[in-house]
């Protein structure tokens, strides 16, 4: 059972954000960061968001894994180019 979507799912709601599949399809392709941005600096996060994502990779906590697959999907087209 691929349980991505669901972790995803709760961690959007974490974030305060719209946590359907769809607006979480949406919100990484519409926030694609350059590779030189990490996730926590992206400037579309509030504060708290910011300091929520920063600390969860920094402490490797429970949400480290689905925050690091948030990274990647931010940083898609990236790692294309």
């Amino acid at each position: 059972m691929d349980t991505t979507e669901s972790r995803m799912t709760n961690l959007f709601e974490q974030l305060g954000l719209d946590s359907s599949k769809e607006a979480i399809a949406r919100f990484i392709l519409d926030h694609q960061l350059p590779a030189d941005v990490t996730l926590a600096e992206a400037p579309f996060w509030s504060d708290a968001q910011r300091q929520f994502l920063g600390e969860e990779l920094k402490e490797d906590a429970d949400w480290a894994i689905v925050v690091d697959e948030l990274n990647e999907a931010l940083h898609a087209d990236a790692t294309k180019a």
